[in-house]
């Protein structure tokens, strides 16, 4: 990518924000949000993050400005979040470093659930407005009228490819949060190797940010122990034992034990993320390879959540 393709805005708001101008682009990623990583004329690497401004953004760039403050390893903020028109902006440090650490076994479930476990650790003492609308994906407390989040881009898809069993787990484990009677926390709602960089044997980087949410922490839990495995491609679900193994290893981590209700959440919650992707799946034509998982693992996540 060029410079003269950046968004016109751009060299201006690093000015103003940074007090320096672009003068090469790293690399540029466009998903939910638009990432430029830009080399300014003095010679730091920045990464210029842009998405619409929800009312989620302000909250999850303070909890990240505070992890980073507090040693964890993650991008410091160098800027808060500045308003682009209906955009929400801000810039971050450049950690380029590091590996993704692949496999779903669960000697590695072990190692990322020890990174979470000290992620959830560290966020409790963050204090910010919850970043709500949760995530789409661990949306399961959601007000709308049907099964799913409303969610445009999705409804106005011919939802008949949609399994029924998908539609079922989706059910079964969304019937069983909503039951549920547990305080919600802060918490990281993409836990994903993807998201995560490693070097030397040690987590190096937690990326994604924006994808913290408003959860009881069983759940959140509960959810990264069944997509912590997604490297690459699109989502996937892990093994049951390594799920289990990693709920039972941020638990060792943490020092305290889930309840019996929490433990339900958490393979509820592993369920309910899992059908959110394999609808995504059947939606967009892709092969289902998560359809695939929650066919044939959902019936006993289901079990193990009493759902």
């Amino acid at each position: 990518m060029l410079l003269d393709d950046l968004p016109d805005w751009i060299a201006a708001w690093c000015i103003d924000q940074l007090a320096d101008e672009p003068v090469c682009v790293l690399f540029e990623w466009r998903s939910i949000s638009e990432v430029f990583g830009l080399r300014l004329a003095g010679g730091q690497d920045v990464v210029v993050k842009v998405r619409e401004d929800d009312g989620r953004v302000a909250s999850c760039v303070a909890a990240q400005a505070a992890l980073a403050t507090q040693g964890f390893p993650c991008a410091r903020p160098l800027t808060p979040v500045v308003k682009v028109g209906a955009l929400a902006v801000h810039a971050e440090q450049y950690r380029p470093e590091g590996e993704i650490l692949g496999g779903d076994s669960p000697d590695v479930a072990m190692q990322y659930a020890a990174v979470f476990a000290r992620l959830m650790t560290e966020l409790v003492g963050v204090a910010v407005s919850p970043p709500l609308p949760n995530p789409r994906w661990v949306r399961w407390d959601h007000a709308d009228s049907g099964l799913w989040p409303a969610i445009e881009f999705l409804d106005e898809r011919d939802q008949s490819g949609v399994p029924e069993y998908v539609i079922d787990a989706a059910e079964r484990s969304r019937e069983r949060l909503s039951a549920a009677d547990l305080a919600c926390v802060l918490g990281h709602a993409d836990f994903e190797a993807q998201n995560l960089r490693w070097r030397d044997g040690q987590v190096w980087t937690v990326h994604d940010w924006d994808s913290l949410a408003w959860q009881p922490e069983a759940a959140l839990t509960g959810a990264a122990s069944g997509a912590f495995t997604r490297a690459v491609g699109p989502p996937i679900l892990a093994p049951i034992e390594s799920s289990a193994a990693f709920l039972t290893a941020y638990q060792d981590v943490r020092g305290r034990r889930f309840s019996l209700e929490e433990r339900e959440v958490a393979w509820a919650a592993s369920v309910w993320a899992a059908s959110h992707n394999a609808r995504w799946e059947a939606l967009h034509g892709a092969p289902r390879m998560c359809c695939e998982a929650v066919r044939v693992q959902a019936p006993e996540r289901l079990r193990r959540a009493r759902a």
